[in-house]
C-alpha cells in the first residue's frame, strides 16, 4: 500500500436476500455489486449471511432436549441451499467482482464439503477484481442460538488481504466483541476493517466507532434490511415470525473513520447503498498517537499467541506402502 496514494471509494450495501433461495440471492448481489461499482465502489461489502439468509425469528424446531420434524425440515432447506467452496456460486460472485473491477466481500451460508457435508458455517468471502477467490473467514464463535445452526470456524481463517489501497479484512458480528479477536486483527496491519453483522440496536453503533478508535483504522458496518413480507410462506415453521414486528431487521449500516468520524450512515429503515471515499493517509495520521499493536502495545507485559493451524477433525495416516484399493481406506489383510 502506498500510504499517501489516491483515495478510494467503496460501497456498504444494505439489502436482504432472496430469503432461503440461494440463486435469486445471488442474483441479487450480482445486480446490486453492479449498482455499487457503477457508483464507483472498488470496495464492495455486503452483509452477513447474506446467501441464504440470517434466519432471524427461526427457532428449527428446537428446545433443550427435543427436536421437530419441522424444525428439521426447515434445517434442510436452509443446508440446501448453502453454497460449497470451490464452486458454482462462488464463480458467479468472482465474475460478479471482474465485471465490477472492485474487491468484493460477502456474507455466505458455507456447506462444509471436505468432511461430513452436514454442517455450515457462517463465512465471509473475499473476491479480487480479476475474480479469484482471495480467501475466507468463518465465524470463530456462533453466538446463542446460531450455534444451533451453524458450526465453529478455527485460526486458520483469520483473513486480511492485500489491497492497492490497503490491508482490509475483518470479523462477523459479534466476534468484534472479542478483544483479542480484534487484536490479532490489528497485529495484521487491517487498515479497513470490515464488520458484517445481524446487530440492528443502537449500541452497535458505539462498536463500530469504538473499533476504529481503537485499531486506527477506517470500519465499514453492513446489516440486512429486512422485513416479515419478504420471507416465503412455505417455510416451515413460519408461523414463528408472526408475534414479530413487519420490520424484523431496521439496518443500521455506517463507515466510520481511522479517528472515529461518521463518514456514512447510519442507514435505517431501507434497503440501500452507502458510499464513502477512503483516504489511506488518515491511517498514519490516526497512529501518530495511538497504535495497538505499535508503540501501545507493551510485550514485556502482554503477549497474545494466535493459533493459525487448521484444526481437521480427523488426519488419515498409513505406514502401510501396499496399495489400497479404490474406495478403501485403512488396512484390510
Amino acid at each position: 500500500m502506498d500510504d499517501h496514494g489516491s483515495q478510494v471509494q467503496v460501497a456498504v450495501v444494505q439489502a436482504a436476500p432472496v430469503v432461503f433461495d440461494r440463486a435469486g440471492s445471488i442474483q441479487k448481489a450480482v445486480r446490486l455489486t453492479a449498482e455499487a461499482a457503477e457508483q464507483g465502489a472498488r470496495l464492495i461489502l455486503f452483509p452477513e449471511a447474506f446467501i441464504p439468509a440470517y434466519p432471524r425469528g427461526f427457532t428449527f424446531g428446537t428446545v433443550v432436549g427435543g427436536r421437530t420434524p419441522a424444525g428439521r425440515q426447515l434445517w434442510e432447506r436452509y443446508w440446501a441451499n448453502a453454497i460449497q467452496i470451490p464452486g458454482p456460486e462462488v464463480e458467479a460472485l468472482g465474475a460478479a467482482a471482474r465485471d465490477a473491477h472492485a474487491f468484493l466481500a460477502i456474507g455466505v451460508i458455507e456447506r462444509d464439503g471436505r468432511y461430513s457435508r452436514g454442517t455450515v458455517y457462517c463465512t465471509l468471502l473475499y473476491l479480487g477484481p480479476d475474480g479469484s477467490l482471495l480467501g475466507l473467514h468463518r465465524k470463530l464463535v456462533p453466538t446463542a442460538a446460531e450455534r444451533l445452526i451453524w458450526g465453529r470456524g478455527d485460526g486458520s481463517t483469520l483473513t486480511v488481504i492485500d489491497t492497492p489501497f490497503g490491508k482490509v479484512g475483518g470479523l462477523i458480528c459479534w466476534e468484534n466483541y472479542m478483544p483479542l479477536a480484534r487484536f490479532a486483527m490489528y497485529g495484521k496491519g487491517v487498515q479497513i476493517y470490515l464488520a458484517p453483522t445481524a446487530d440492528q440496536r443502537d449500541g452497535w453503533q458505539a462498536t463500530l466507532r469504538h473499533i476504529s478508535l481503537e485499531g486506527r483504522c477506517f470500519v465499514l458496518g453492513c446489516n440486512q434490511y429486512l422485513t416479515r413480507s419478504m420471507v416465503p410462506a412455505d417455510l416451515p415453521g413460519v408461523e414463528e415470525l408472526a408475534s414479530q414486528p413487519e420490520e424484523l431487521c431496521r439496518g443500521g449500516s455506517a463507515v466510520y473513520s481511522p479517528l472515529g468520524d461518521l463518514l456514512a450512515g447510519p442507514l435505517y429503515g431501507e434497503e440501500g447503498i452507502l458510499t464513502a471515499v477512503l483516504d489511506p493517509a488518515d491511517v498514519v495520521r490516526a497512529r501518530f498517537d495511538f497504535d495497538p499493536v505499535g508503540h501501545y502495545a507493551r510485550p514485556d507485559v502482554f503477549q497474545l499467541t494466535v493459533n493459525e493451524a487448521a484444526q481437521p477433525p480427523l488426519v488419515y495416516r498409513s505406514g502401510d506402502t501396499r496399495t489400497v484399493p479404490p474406495g478403501l481406506t485403512g488396512r484390510h489383510d
